[in-house]
């Protein structure tokens, strides 16, 4: 008898590594609380800086997401959600995917206006202790005590990632990567500002908006895809995914299966899809064979949540 709905979305494996990506954006949503507070008491007029603030502000757009995404994405089906609530995923990675490009987007053309209009950011002094102290050197203080959890949390994500088929923590980790590297740039900007290069500051702005906006225009583009039942892609390096013909190969390996063909899309973390199988003329038992076969290829990998198989006379490619 075939199931209609697997009672689960993860198996257990991948259930604790899911588990243990939902404690990292716990932190990082309270290691960028943090962050942006310390920013705002250095902030200045540094554009540069002022970059690096807004970032860790939309920063915490992809790991809200996909918390949120967390609350929905296993709910079981209803008469109004026939096939569950998986794209919540889908939809979590197109919110991350747009604060990235919204970022970008915003640095780029404020810091363009700061260079065409020649605007030289002051950086004051304050005191401190009764000493008095260039403001430069707090900020780049700040700034570099910012990257380091922005590194470790990035390297953590992407590996988490690829292991859970998650572009939502993927596109999270893209974004503590464009958080680290703003700030080297604020820093070098901050440096400039010190030894008289006033254009510093907005060029290292732009270089590394330009950077952000690319990485938005692609995960932008992979995620709308993504809704519209694209292929599915690896997370990594969106290359198409082998699962396809590995399912493909499973069914034509069954000795009464003459022909085959699969479709699948992404659904969140899981496929679903459909495969159309042409049985061997005297194929008997057709409905048990079917049934198994569904079974094989669903059990083949933890990513095919649901695959519907159909016998049909032939195959018109």
């Amino acid at each position: 008898m075939a199931a209609v709905y697997d009672h689960y979305e993860l198996p257990p494996e991948k259930a604790a590594l899911h588990r243990r990506a939902v404690r990292l954006e716990w932190w990082t949503i309270a290691f960028f609380v943090v962050a942006i507070t310390a920013l705002a008491v250095v902030l200045g007029q540094s554009q540069a800086m002022k970059a690096a603030w807004v970032e860790d502000i939309l920063a915490l757009a992809p790991p809200v997401a996909f918390l949120i995404a967390n609350r929905y994405r296993n709910r079981p089906p209803d008469a109004d959600h026939p096939y569950g609530r998986h794209r919540s995923v889908a939809i979590a990675f197109l919110a991350s995917a747009l604060a990235l490009l919204a970022l970008g987007g915003y640095i780029l053309v404020e810091s363009v206006l700061r260079l065409v209009q020649g605007e030289r950011p002051p950086i004051g002094l304050i005191e401190v202790f009764g000493h008095t102290l260039w403001l430069g050197w707090p900020m780049i203080a700040v700034l570099l005590a910012t990257m380091v959890p922005a590194i470790l949390l990035g390297r953590a994500k992407t590996k988490l990632a690829e292991q859970l088929h998650d572009k939502v923590l993927h596109a999270d980790a893209e974004m503590n990567r464009a958080d680290w590297l703003t700030a080297a740039a604020a820093v070098l900007g901050i440096l400039g500002i010190g030894a008289g290069l006033w254009w510093a500051d907005a060029v290292a702005a732009i270089v590394i908006s330009a950077d952000i906006v690319r990485d938005g225009l692609r995960t932008t583009r992979v995620a709308v895809a993504d809704l519209m039942d694209r292929r599915p892609r690896t997370v990594t390096d969106d290359e198409p995914h082998p699962l396809l013909a590995r399912l493909t190969s499973l069914a034509l390996d069954e000795p009464w299966v003459e022909d085959a063909w699969i479709r699948l899309r992404e659904e969140g973390h899981v496929f679903v899809g459909e495969m159309l199988v042409v049985p061997r003329p005297g194929t008997d038992d057709l409905v048990e064979r079917l049934e198994r076969l569904g079974r094989l290829l669903r059990e083949a990998d933890w990513r095919m949540h649901d695959i519907a198989v159909a016998p049909v006379l032939g195959i018109q490619r």
